[in-house]
């Protein structure tokens, strides 16, 4: 596979800085049942890595002490983890808001029967993989079958609540198939509700919609394709400066299943360590340092696909 990240480490992206640390976005593995086109950690079956019981023990402690607000688990499928249900249930306890980016089908995976209703008492968010309302694409992203399974997962979620009552929340997340930035999001929700509600009765809350990065497997996609600097050029062209202010990256830290932190998932999968650091800095030192607040945050050429057009971020676009 083709590596992207020699050709983004220069950069001309302005200089951004962070404020308070809200939320700890927690890799817990690699390992998933799918092996999606667009995914940025090269997800799949046959991945082994695993977030230590040491390194996941410091999570908790970490959000306990710093009094975190939100814990935001990802993988990789994060319910594949051990420890994946009792890591929710601490936190939890702790009275921190939960969210489990799931890809559906994981749902119908063996030993994972009774996981819809594991997340519905403990109530935790759902952030649901859903990159088109078409079938035709989301089984050319993500493999033949994922689409039925997918509708039905959803309409499980809402017989359990999810989507329907205030305290379960449902958010589906749309990638585009391609070069292309997303649509605009508001209209794209409509179309989303409407589909999925006429054609399945599926109700959800939110479509976050988001920016496919130049890094991993669609980077090399890219590459192959001999489409790569077009894509960067319409990054760079779309670039806003109006979406600087709500970058996740000013609120969040990014934890890998070693422990180690970033300051986002896509600094993670490209080895750009927090600080610009030659050393990697492990997320037991959020535990020493009093405040993390205007520490400079590294960028590289891939930061304007979460500052294009409408912008992008694990919660969705940026601005209108």
């Amino acid at each position: 596979m083709q590596d992207t990240r020699p050709l983004l480490i220069q950069t001309d992206f302005p200089p951004l800085s962070r404020g308070e640390l809200e939320t700890l976005q927690v890799n817990l593995g690699y390992k998933c049942n799918l092996s999606c086109v667009h995914c940025h950690v090269n997800a799949g079956p046959t991945r082994t890595e695993m977030m230590s019981d040491e390194t996941l023990d410091t999570v908790l402690a970490v959000l306990e002490q710093r009094q975190l607000s939100c814990l935001d688990l990802t993988g990789g499928a994060p319910e594949l983890h051990p420890r994946f249900r009792e890591l929710v249930v601490a936190a939890r306890a702790l009275g921190v808001r939960v969210i489990d980016r799931s890809n559906l089908t994981i749902l119908f995976e063996p030993g994972q029967e009774d996981l819809a209703e594991f997340l519905a008492e403990q109530g935790v968010e759902i952030v649901a993989s859903l990159p088109c309302y078409q079938e035709q694409n989301v089984e050319e992203q993500r493999g033949k079958g994922v689409y039925s399974d997918s509708i039905r997962a959803l309409q499980y979620l809402n017989s359990l609540g999810y989507g329907m009552n205030p305290g379960l929340s449902l958010n589906l997340v749309y990638n585009p198939v391609g070069p292309v930035l997303p649509p605009p999001q508001v209209g794209l929700e409509q179309d989303y509700k409407r589909e999925l509600g006429e054609r399945f009765g599926i109700h959800f809350d939110e479509l976050y919609t988001i920016t496919n990065m130049p890094i991993s497997r669609f980077g090399a996609v890219l590459l192959a394709q001999g489409q790569f600097d077009n894509y960067m050029d319409l990054l760079q062209d779309n670039f806003s400066e109006a979406n600087l202010p709500g970058l996740m990256c000013r609120s969040l830290v990014s934890v890998d299943w070693q422990g180690n932190i970033y300051d986002c998932d896509f600094n993670q999968m490209l080895d750009l360590p927090i600080l610009a650091s030659d050393q990697r800095r492990h997320i037991s030192e959020l535990l020493q340092e009093s405040s993390i607040a205007d520490w400079p945050i590294v960028t590289a050429h891939h930061c304007y696909g979460c500052t294009a057009g409408q912008g992008s971020s694990c919660g969705g676009a940026l601005g209108d």
